[in-house]
């Protein structure tokens, strides 16, 4: 345990707080027990030190992280390890990494129950089972899901500005004045496609040369570790798999045809719809229907698109379609807070009250034409007039 703890106090050493995810104040840190789920490179480790670090430096004794892939916990009970943290006055306990841990849920529910005086925060990958019949953790934690960069963010980190977060109805009411507040500051069309590029996963300054290699592992791991591992695939099948992801990215925003689609990797129909759901549940795809209620995992959905624009430029042999990258971005940063749908009329329907047609800077407002609460968000434009707004101006939701 030892040696955990001086691994613990080197990352907090060299933990960099110059900026701090969106998320960060969205958390109830109060709460006893917490879980964030999110997919492999979007920051969660970075976020639990961060806070460690900014919150709880003064009594460093108190708290402990620890990442569960750690070979130390191949010999060692995570309950055993919570004991002897209590008993020696622990107060926070960080858990990273917890889906790499057999039997995880089970032993966290047993500290929650068990030690009263521990605040546990727990994190793990977007495909993690809060509800199981094991060990039923929705009813005590607080789960908050994680997902990379917004275009907000994105400019935070490469301008050094900080822009606060604009709800989706102080963009349809105050576009026009939001617009000039930002664009007096910075040029947004200068970092946009630079974003939509590379600008999504936190990793890209480290190195950025090699940004879409490492995107490629990331995807690597999704599907041949994570995916057997917590959805019980086949290993001999994650080829199939990959083949799947490749057959979407070619023609996203993808209408799947599932006979074409199950003779084309031999696949049958019912394991077909299971994959397309796995790969919207890893936050590689994201999956769109013309009603998302009572949405289940065999429902075909209407398309799927990308889960992210810089996956299209990682994954596509080609230069990515313009038209598919504004509305992967644009579905991208809405549904991490809200409802998004495909409409007969428009492209997308939001919160089942605000229609939306995606385009560029001369895409008119003919099509939405006479509809109630319908907006054009336009690409390659600054400013935007009446019901016409600016797309990137979307990337300041989270």
């Amino acid at each position: 345990m030892q040696k955990l703890k001086e691994i613990f106090r080197k990352k907090i050493a060299y933990t960099q707080t110059s900026f701090v995810r969106g998320i960060m104040d969205e958390i109830n840190w109060d709460a006893r027990l917490i879980g964030i789920k999110g997919s492999r490179g979007v920051g969660k480790t970075t976020l639990l030190l961060q806070y460690i670090k900014l919150n709880l430096t003064t009594n460093l004794q108190s708290v402990m992280y620890a990442s569960l892939d750690n070979i130390w916990f191949s010999e060692n009970r995570l309950i055993d390890f919570a004991d002897v943290f209590a008993k020696e006055g622990g107060k926070y306990l960080f858990l990273d990494e917890v889906h790499k841990y057999p039997g995880w849920s089970v032993e966290i529910k047993n500290i929650y129950d068990d030690y009263p005086e521990l605040k546990v925060v727990f994190t793990g990958s977007s495909l993690l089972e809060i509800l199981n019949a094991k060990a039923d953790l929705s009813r005590r934690a607080l789960i908050f899901n994680m997902q990379g960069l917004s275009f907000r963010e994105y400019l935070s980190i490469e301008t050094g500005k900080k822009f606060g977060i604009i709800s989706l109805e102080q963009i349809l009411q105050n576009h026009e004045s939001l617009s000039s507040q930002i664009v007096s500051q910075i040029k947004p069309l200068q970092y946009f496609s630079s974003y939509l590029k590379y600008g999504y996963y936190p990793f890209y300054k480290e190195l950025p040369e090699v940004y879409h290699i490492r995107v490629e592992e990331v995807i690597n791991l999704i599907l041949e570790t994570e995916l057997p591992r917590l959805r019980n695939v086949n290993i001999a099948y994650t080829q199939k798999l990959k083949q799947l992801l490749f057959i979407i990215t070619e023609s996203a925003p993808f209408t799947p045809n599932i006979s074409k689609l199950s003779e084309r990797t031999g696949l049958n129909r019912e394991t077909m719809l299971h994959y397309l759901h796995y790969l919207n549940e890893a936050q590689l795809t994201s999956s769109a229907w013309k009603s998302a209620k009572g949405i289940s995992r065999l429902q075909k959905p209407n398309k799927v698109y990308l889960e992210n624009t810089n996956l299209m430029y990682s994954l596509s042999s080609t230069e990515p379609d313009t038209g598919t990258l504004r509305e992967t971005f644009f579905f991208n940063q809405l549904k991490y807070k809200h409802l998004i749908e495909l409409s007969d009329k428009t492209d997308f329907l939001i919160d089942q009250k605000y229609a939306f047609e995606i385009g560029g800077k001369n895409k008119s407002r003919k099509q939405i034409g006479d509809l109630k609460n319908a907006f054009v968000a336009s690409d390659n434009i600054e400013f935007g007039y009446e019901n016409k707004i600016p797309l990137w101006l979307f990337g300041f939701l989270y």
